[in-house]
């Protein structure tokens, strides 16, 4: 199939001696005399390639290729400048906003047409890197990790066994099936600071691969867990056979050090008010956005770190401003706008 290339110029001369070198190079051209006809143009026909002047009336190059980039389409779509000007600031210019290449007025037929095979071919690379990405993407969502994992041994934890404490020394990482864990550290006095709450499809437990270190924190089932363990050999060996995974893992690791990062300034900084707001916020995420938190009084009070009688007091509060219902073993967000505008 022949590959399709818009050609905007304003110079009608210069358009149709254009037009006809890529037509005799076998390209299907697709003209337009001006700036605005050419967005159109390159919207309805969807070109594999746009050649466009730079100073044009009404709409110029730059206010092309600015639209263009607009269109999620077309953001792709190879865009070479073909220009007068030959200040190299100019040039410059073009190529910071986003354009594949430039050449200068007069030029020769060779210069154009290897300009034009250079960026197709490129194109076609970056096509066919994102087909195989799509198909690892793809191959990761649509594939359950239970079932890659299926012959693992699982784990039950009843609610308040513990899986780990800290100190130990372990080969594993938990994948969590079903259930609800939480991971804390005891300060000085013996209180508990909890460090994280993980629900079904969630890894926790991870050390180094490099060495084999001690666990930094506790772990715990607050309800009725099913766990795999997997070793740290097995994980990169899934890693292997499923690219897909490294990048999903390496996605946790970074949110979970910014949500770290986030928690020790929101502590350090915020009102109780507040903290209890971002808190409720982050379990509601973790929870896809059911609006329903099913959390202890004493473990939530653990999280946004104030004592559980501040906790139940503002708990009050939210709820006389109709920001959210409690009942014994629930909170319920019916307002989390007004939520996430608590100061």
């Amino acid at each position: 199939m022949k590959k399709k290339i818009l050609l905007i110029e304003d110079d009608e001369i210069l358009r149709e001696n254009t037009a006809e070198i890529l037509q005799l190079a076998n390209y299907d051209v697709i003209i337009a005399e001006n700036g605005k006809v050419g967005v159109e143009k390159a919207i309805s026909y969807n070109p594999n390639l746009i050649i466009c002047d730079i100073l044009m009336p009404d709409l110029d190059g730059y206010g092309v290729l600015q639209i263009i980039l607009r269109i999620d389409k077309l953001q792709k779509t190879p865009f070479i400048f073909m220009t007068a000007k030959t200040n190299h600031s100019d040039m410059r210019k073009g190529m910071d906003m986003g354009a594949s290449d430039y050449i200068t007025k007069p030029f020769e037929e060779s210069e154009l047409l290897s300009a034009i095979e250079s960026r197709l071919k490129r194109r076609e690379v970056f096509d066919k890197n994102d087909e195989e990405e799509t198909k690892i993407n793809k191959k990761i969502k649509y594939e359950d990790l239970n079932k890659i994992l299926s012959h693992k041994q699982k784990f039950i934890y009843k609610n308040g066994v513990t899986i780990y404490c800290e100190g130990n020394t372990s080969n594993h990482i938990f994948y969590i099936i079903k259930g609800e864990i939480k991971t804390y550290k005891d300060n000085e006095e013996g209180k508990e600071l909890i460090t994280g709450i993980y629900k079904k499809r969630s890894f926790f437990g991870f050390t180094s691969f490099a060495e084999n270190r001690p666990y930094s924190e506790n772990a715990v089932a607050i309800k009725d867990t099913l766990l795999l363990k997997i070793t740290k050999n097995e994980f990169l060996n899934l890693v292997k056979q499923n690219p897909q995974l490294a990048i999903h893992f390496i996605d946790l690791l970074s949110k979970n050090l910014e949500s770290v990062k986030n928690h020790l300034i929101h502590l350090a900084y915020d009102s109780v008010r507040k903290k209890t707001a971002g808190i409720l916020l982050q379990l509601n995420k973790v929870n896809d956005k059911t609006n329903i938190i099913e959390v202890s009084r004493s473990n939530l009070a653990s999280l946004v770190g104030i004592a559980k009688e501040t906790l139940i007091r503002t708990l009050s509060e939210f709820k006389e401003e109709k920001i959210i219902k409690t009942n014994r073993k629930s909170i319920i967000i019916i307002n989390d706008k007004k939520l996430k505008l608590i100061k």
